[in-house]
This record gives structure tokens, sequence and C-alpha cells, in this order.
């Protein structure tokens, strides 16, 4: 899978680069910063995103709502603590048992699943998002190219793979990749890391406590992963690897720590439930969960996390009826929690009661209006039940006022198709489309649309006004792009 990763990781940074390479023709570079002559906020974008939709394709990010939506919300949180400089930040979770956390140049910082597991309450997964969030606002990965001086665009392509693999394919991969950019300038590129990675924990901490959360739990973490290390230096977590943990630098964030207040223990229920429903999601087809759950309850390990993986595990083998009966008593605990609702609701669904699901649903929307995770259960609920049109309703509702996933524009799409409003359907596709990067798959569908019978003038006039854009937005980047060199 590393292998993948490195091609792909690659490939993104040459479009990047070759994208650099048609702006610099026709524009100055912002002198207002210097590590804008090198890579703007533009083309730090346009890399996060380009690597974001090639994980998506190949099937690595955990494509939940419940995750998901906790994931962004928890790092939203912390963001919201850095400077307003119009970065925007996007979290993700990847289906991935090592345990790693990295950030994408853009603003997109991913989590493997094996993080979140190895985590031991919701201030130590903070703590690493907000050291990655660090990663962002100082501009690492720009300030990493500009210290290895000017080059050639091929070089900076290849610099610019070295720094993502140090944090998705461990660190002799990185120092590989600019090896072979940079020659004997390698080690000062490593040296340059270093100091960024003691930068990051430096503000992370800051963040991680102006966001609420126990500003020790960096260092505990950090411990946590030294401890990891295995004999003879087997066994390290990818953590260790792309991120290096000595002493000296858990020392460090212990007594930064000392400088800021430790707050009273939060709500941690969101946390155990997005860590369990990961271990349950993203297990394997083979690796059946009843058997650990039921070890973990015996041994006094019943809390609120355990039953609703429980629950999950149930509900996954075919056992709905025992799954409703877990998730109703945990839905009596906790009223109110969208996660635990949502997950009643279809465990009822699945268990053939239909009226009691879709009541379930509804009194927790009433509870939690908007709510991503559970108006998307409803939806689904509601296709099943053979009431399509209110789902796409629901859906549109929801998705004019929080930006969706291309998986729930998907959604949003089937729900428009089962309702026989053939060309939103095609259209919600273009967007999905769109979303993933595919401009000319997108170019089809709105075509597609606007060939649909009875459509309204206000639904012509929008489809072609998007048609018009992607068209546009196909032909700058056919402009954009290099010509490919003359093959041998």
């Amino acid at each position: 899978m590393k292998q993948a990763w490195i091609l792909m990781l690659l490939c993104a940074a040459a479009t990047a680069a070759s994208a650099v390479a048609a702006q610099a023709s026709n524009e100055l570079p912002d002198m207002g910063n210097p590590v804008d002559a090198i890579l703007t906020r533009g083309d730090e974008y346009r890399i996060g995103i380009t690597v974001l939709r090639q994980l998506r394709e190949q099937g690595q990010i955990l494509e939940d709502p419940e995750i998901s939506e906790y994931i962004q919300a928890l790092g939203s949180r912390i963001a919201a603590q850095a400077s307003d400089d119009g970065e925007r930040f996007t979290f993700f979770v990847v289906r991935d048992p090592a345990i790693n956390a990295f950030a994408l140049p853009g603003g997109f910082i991913g989590v493997n699943q094996g993080l979140l597991l190895a985590t031991k309450n919701e201030s130590e997964l903070a703590g690493v998002l907000a050291h990655e969030i660090a990663h962002v606002t100082q501009r690492h990965i720009a300030r990493s190219i500009r210290a290895a001086g000017r080059q050639s665009l091929a070089t900076t392509a290849m610099v610019i793979a070295g720094i993502l693999l140090g944090a998705m394919a461990g660190g002799d991969a990185a120092q590989a990749a600019i090896a072979v950019a940079q020659g004997t300038a390698a080690q000062q590129q490593i040296n340059y890391t270093r100091s960024n990675e003691q930068e990051a924990d430096r503000i992370g901490i800051s963040y991680l406590a102006s966001a609420g959360f126990d500003p020790n739990a960096m260092s505990s973490f950090f411990e946590t992963m030294n401890r990891h290390t295995g004999l003879a230096g087997q066994n390290i977590p990818e953590f260790i690897l792309t991120h290096p943990v000595t002493t000296n630098r858990i020392a460090e964030a212990r007594d930064r720590a000392k400088d800021y207040p430790v707050p009273k223990a939060g709500n941690e229920v969101p946390y155990l439930l997005a860590r369990e429903r990961s271990r349950v999601v993203a297990a394997e087809a083979d690796n059946d969960l009843r058997t650990y759950y039921e070890g973990q309850i015996a041994e006094g390990h019943d809390g609120v996390g355990e039953k609703y993986g429980e629950a999950l595990t149930e509900l996954g083998h075919g056992e709905a009826t025992d799954a409703v009966a877990v998730l109703h008593g945990l839905h009596q605990r906790y009223d109110g929690n969208p996660t635990i609702a949502a997950a009643l609701g279809q465990a009822q669904m699945s268990a053939g009661a239909t009226d009691a699901a879709l009541a379930t649903f509804a009194d927790a929307l009433r509870l939690s209006p908007r709510n991503v995770p559970l108006t998307v259960r409803y939806a689904e609920a509601l296709m099943r039940a053979g009431r399509a049109r209110e789902a796409h309703v629901m859906l549109l509702d929801l998705f004019n006022n929080v930006p969706p996933t291309p998986e729930q524009i998907r959604l949003t799409a089937l729900a428009a198709s089962a309702a026989g409003d053939t060309g939103d359907a095609y259209f919600y596709m273009s967007e999905y489309h769109i979303a993933n990067g595919n401009l000319p798959l997108s170019m089809q569908q709105l075509e597609l649309a606007l060939a649909a019978p009875n459509l309204t003038g206000v639904q012509r006039q929008r489809f072609q006004a998007r048609l018009d854009e992607v068209r546009e937005a196909i032909s700058k980047d056919r402009k954009r792009k290099p010509e490919e060199p003359a093959r041998g």
C-alpha cells in the first residue's frame, strides 16, 4: 500500500509543480511573503486537494458520516484558535491501522484509524491534531522548500513529494526522495524538518490549551508512543518515524504545558463513540469483533463506547434485534446524543420496525436540527420506506446550509433519481464528479441534465450556467498545462 501512496504523491507533486510553472510564466510572485515566491497558498491547496482526491479514489478515506463529522468538528474547534488568515481546514480519517497522522499542504489533515484507536482520551487526539494544524499554519512545506534554495520545478516536485512521504511513508522514504532531488542537501533538509517539529509542538500546545483541552495530553501521547518502540528498534509506530520522539522532546512538551491551566474533564462520549465506530467500520471482513467486545465487557470495560461498538457489531452480523436492545438502553441514558439515536434508528429499520425507526429519527432531528450524520441516516431510511421525495427535500435543505462530502452529494443524486427528479439527479452527479476532480465526467452529467424532460426554466438556467463554468474551467486547465515533451 505504501508503494502506491509513494507513486500517488509523486504524481500529485508533479501535477502541482506543472501548475506552478504555468502560472509563473504569466504572474509575478507575491512579494508580501517570501515563501509565496516558491509555493503560493493556491499551489498548496492544489497539492492537498489532489492528494486527498487520489486517496479517496483508492478507497483509503474512511467515508463514514459519523466519523467524518466528529473529526471535522474536533479539528475545527482547535483550528479556530489559530490566527484567522483565511486558511481552510479539512480533517479526515484514513483506513490504515498504522499509528500515524499527517498534514498535507492547503490545510488537509489526515488521521490514521490506528492512531485514533491508540489514543486514551480526546485530549490526546486533539493534541495530535493541534500539532498537525501548526504544521499548516506555519507553512512548513513551503518553508522547507524555500530553505532548500531555488531550484528547477522538477526538483521542487520531488522535494514536495519527499516532505509528504515523510508524513505518510516513514522517515527513510522521505530521506530517499529528498536525496534524489537534492543530493548532498538532503541532511540539511532533514534538519530543517526537525526544527519544524519543535515549532509545531510549541504552537500546537497553545492551540490545544486555548481550545479547552488538557495541555499535558501532547506529552502523554508522546510518552505512550515512546513506550511502543519495541526491542532493538523493532515494531516502531509510524508516528515515531514521522514525528521522532526523544526524551528531550517529551520533557519540553511537559514544561510548556505548565504555562497553561488544566481544564475540567469535558464530555468524552462523542470521542468514545467515534473511536469504537472506527474500530468496527474499518475492521477486516474476517475479523469478528463480537469476541473482542464480549471480552471487554466481561473484564468490566462496559462503558458507552464498548456498548456502542458491541451494538454496531451485532447489527453488522444481522442481529438487529440484539442491537436494538443495547442501543435502546444507551439512547435512554444519553438522550439527545445524535450518534446513538442514528444507530438506534438504523437498527430498528433492519429489525423491520420502520415506523419506530422513522419516529426515532424525527425526534432526534428536532433536538439536533441539520445534524449531518443524523440527516443522512434519516434520508436513507426514508428511501428504504419508499419516501424518496421527502428524503430529497431533506437532503437539499441540509446541503444548502452545510457543505456536503462527495458521498453525501451522491446520496442526494440517488434520492433525486428515486423521487423521479431526473434533471436534478444528473445535476447532483455532476457536482459529485466536480468534488472528485473529474470535470469531463461532470460536463457529461450536466449535458444529460439539460436533456432531461420536464425541466423548469429555473432548472435549465441553473444547469446551463454550471455547464458553462465547467467548460471554462476545463479550457483554462488545458491552457495551463505545459506541453508534454516529445517521446523518443
